[in-house]
Order: structure tokens, then sequence, then C-alpha cells
């Protein structure tokens, strides 16, 4: 495999294991795709699919990806902690090897037109791909989520980009774009009020002031095992060089001691990248003079 592009899509499904297996074999079952992780969630009712491919192998399993979810997902009978529009939320496209984030938007925008005349489905292109400014946030677009979408495209500056006015009946719509890699990390507090979660998820969001390239919101959560409740600061760290995660992780525990309040343990959600891995040890572990290029073994070997 020559050219790599991964795709990253959440579907609004994390509870029946049925189908999240029939929307995860769409990929397992498309030439020119490898499936790498899938991730779910029952409280977010969510579930994070990762693969890479070319770019032909990755459309495909996108477009199968996006039929299967709006034949199986009904978002009238849809609830979750976390936000959604779409059965299909969002797709995103990165550029790894031996391809470019133009090609990634070409890519999004071949993808879009296949999603809305194949499987109904109206597209918004956000990130790298958006076709207006506001459109690059995608909680911008999200806003109103699946309840008040309908009303939402009918306004001047909102209608989708593929597919016109109009929301698929039960699947929604959905947003597809190139976009840089980003980390998706949850960090678990020892309190079920998430008040707290929400307070300290507006502290350290940029939007509110907090640090760059970060975006965060409180949820209540549910142990899945034990059916306890507990809050967490759910954050997307959509540059983890210039905001790394020991920064963020030191500013919740920061913020959450505050409150009496301490961080339990945290969460990676699907696959995330070794350096921001690695740069989190090297600060823990205070080492000195460390160089990621020279002194990671994988790097030599791979």
């Amino acid at each position: 495999m020559a050219q790599i592009i991964e795709s990253i899509p959440n579907i609004s499904e994390g509870r029946r294991t049925d189908v999240i297996e029939a929307c995860v074999d769409q990929i397992r079952t498309t030439p020119g795709c490898t499936l790498l992780n899938y991730s779910s969630d029952e409280s977010h009712n969510r579930t994070v699919i990762t693969y890479i491919g070319d770019a032909k192998g990755v459309e495909e399993a996108s477009v199968k990806l996006v039929k299967k979810a709006a034949e199986l997902i009904d978002l009238t009978k849809h609830e979750g902690e976390h936000p959604r529009m779409g059965a299909v939320d969002v797709m995103p496209f990165l550029a790894i090897k031996d391809c470019t984030t133009e090609d990634c938007v070409e890519l999004s925008k071949v993808v879009g037109a296949r999603i809305a005349d194949e499987a109904g489905v109206p597209v918004f292109l956000y990130e790298y791909s958006a076709t207006r400014p506001e459109r690059q946030n995608l909680v911008k677009i999200r806003k109103g989520q699946f309840e008040g979408m309908a009303e939402k495209v009918q306004e001047p500056d909102w209608e989708p980009d593929f597919g016109g006015r109009k929301i698929h009946p039960t699947a929604g719509v959905m947003a597809v774009g190139a976009r840089p890699p980003l980390v998706a990390y949850n960090l678990n507090l020892n309190t079920d009020d998430v008040q707290v979660a929400k307070n300290i998820a507006k502290i350290i969001r940029e939007k509110d002031g907090g640090l760059k390239c970060v975006k965060a919101m409180g949820f209540d959560i549910e142990d899945e095992a034990t059916g306890k409740k507990y809050a967490q600061v759910s954050i997307n760290m959509t540059n983890y060089e210039q905001t790394p995660l020991y920064r963020v992780t030191e500013l919740v525990k920061a913020e959450a001691a505050r409150y009496g309040v301490v961080v339990t343990g945290t969460e990676i959600i699907g696959l995330c990248p070794m350096k921001a891995l690695v740069d989190s040890a090297e600060y823990y572990l205070q080492i000195k003079d460390f160089d990621f290029h020279t002194q990671v073994l994988e790097n030599h070997i791979l």
C-alpha cells in the first residue's frame, strides 16, 4: 500500500453490538481498505471507527458505511450524552503517506456528493474542506443537533453543501472534511456532579479563553460494569504539539482541586499518534535532553 489516507468516522450507536458490527463490516469487506480499530461508548451511545487505505478504497468504504448506518440507525429513537446530528455524525480524512491535505479535501468532496446521492444524507463540508468560514468548526455545524437540523438547514447560511435543504428523516445530516490529526482524550472525575466537569471544560477550552487547540465538554457518564455515575471532561486535542496532553491534564487536575475533586483516570478514544504519548512520558519522567527522533526504537525499525 503506497498511498495511505486515514478516516475516523463517528457513528451514533454505542450500545447495539449487531448494528455496530454490521457497520464495521462495511470497512472489513472493502478492498484497498484496512480496519485499524473501533471503540464504543454506551453513555455517549457512539462508536469511533478508524481505517486506512488508498483514496479509492477509503472512498468506497466510507460510502458503504453511511448507507448501512442510515439503514440501521434511527435518530428519532437515539439517546446519548454526546451531541449528534447524523447516524454517521462526522467523517474526517487525514493525509498519512504519499498524499496531501489537498488530496483529502478533494476526496471529501467526492465522498460527500456520493453520500448525498446514494444514501440520501445531506453533507456539510468542514475543517479544511469548508466552503464557508463558519463551517470550519464542527461545533457550529452541529449546533441544534438532529432535533433542530430540519429547521436549521432552511436558514440562509446553512444549506448543506450536498443534498439540499432537507435532512434524512432518521439519519439526519453529517459533516465530511479533511483535518489534521487530533487526540480524543477524556478525564474522569471522582464526582457525579456534572456541573464540575462543565465548569472545568469551559476553563480549558480555547473558545472561552483557555488552552489553544482544545475543545472540551462536560458529561455525565455511567460506568458500564457498576452502573455508578461520574463526571467526565471530554476533550478533542486538535493539535497535540501546540497543546500537549500533559499540559491539559495538569490544568484539569488543578481546576478539579478547587472543587475538592481528583482525576481518577483518563481515556484515549480510538488511535493516538505515538509522539503525543512520548511527549507526555518525557514530561512526567523528567528525561534530560530526550530526542524523540533518535531515542525511540520504533523510529529506527518501522
